[in-house]
């Protein structure tokens, strides 16, 4: 088995967790990020040599330039993995300016500049492996997640074309879309926005079933979730998008199936707006 190195964003949680914790147990290197360095310390004690944390906000795009230049200083890094990311659940009119700024340089501007901040060292290096955690929602939309939605369907847009790009220079790159999982983001890291009684019984707020505790767990294991996008590393040429989930599959199928259907309607429109043959 091949030892590699992987620089991961947002370690202290979830899939990045789940991700740092087994690629450690089966003597892989780990240069893993957090906010708080306190909920990685059993790792950075029980993997001294082999666990490097660095405190990192990834709205700061300057401290990811930073923590990405002297992770490749220190010598190869293998796989990058834009973790780092949270949702918000409200109708749009109920979020806030400031919820709507700080979710895009979260989720959407921060991973951009840790991939763009990536490439350079990646080519220089002869090739490496870039992993985008996204979700089933960059492909299907439900109401009350339109900035979660937003962000997600804008990295997924970015990372597919970035893939085309550096193909050529030996850079695989995937877009992982998990289903719900049995992680924080339901109970932990998602946050609500000011909410109002005007979408109280609308589809706007049929989010709050989800998040109520009395709720049934999601389906999807966060540990062999995490498996399955290790074991991706291994497969040539890397696949664009992995779906994890039976559930966000059918989703996922469903909407594409939906949207195909409806363009297929549109043939004659579509033609409508072309220049004449001939002219």
């Amino acid at each position: 088995m091949t030892t590699r190195t992987w620089l991961i964003t947002g370690v202290s949680s979830g899939f990045g967790h789940a991700l740092t914790t087994q690629l450690l147990q089966r003597g892989d290197r780990v240069i893993g990020t957090v906010r708080n360095a306190d909920k990685v310390a059993d790792l950075a004690e029980q993997y001294p040599d082999t666990f490097r944390v660095e405190n990192l906000d990834v709205t700061d795009t300057a401290a990811i330039r930073t923590v990405v230049d002297a992770a490749f200083a220190a010598g190869r890094v293998d796989v990058v993995v834009s973790n780092a990311g949270y949702g918000l659940f409200g109708a749009a009119e109920e979020i806030s300016d400031t919820q709507v700024d700080h979710i895009i340089a979260t989720n959407l501007t921060g991973s951009i500049t840790l991939i763009r901040a990536a490439l350079p060292h990646l080519r220089a290096q002869g090739g490496g492996r870039i992993i985008q955690l996204s979700t089933y929602g960059g492909q299907v939309a439900f109401p009350g997640n339109s900035m979660y939605h937003a962000t997600k369907w804008g990295i997924e847009g970015f990372t597919e074309s970035v893939a085309q790009e550096v193909a050529p220079f030996g850079i695989g790159v995937t877009i992982v879309e998990p289903g719900g999982a049995r992680t924080e983001f339901r109970t932990g890291s998602a946050q609500i926005a000011d909410l109002t009684d005007v979408y109280d019984n609308t589809p706007a707020h049929g989010f709050k079933a989800m998040l109520d505790p009395a709720s049934p767990p999601a389906p999807g294991d966060p540990q062999r979730m995490a498996a399955r996008i290790i074991e991706s590393v291994e497969v040539e040429p890397a696949p664009l998008r992995m779906v994890l989930g039976s559930q966000a599959l059918d989703a996922t199928l469903g909407a594409l199936r939906t949207r195909i259907a409806d363009f297929e309607t549109q043939a004659d429109l579509a033609a409508s707006t072309d220049y004449p043959a001939g002219e």
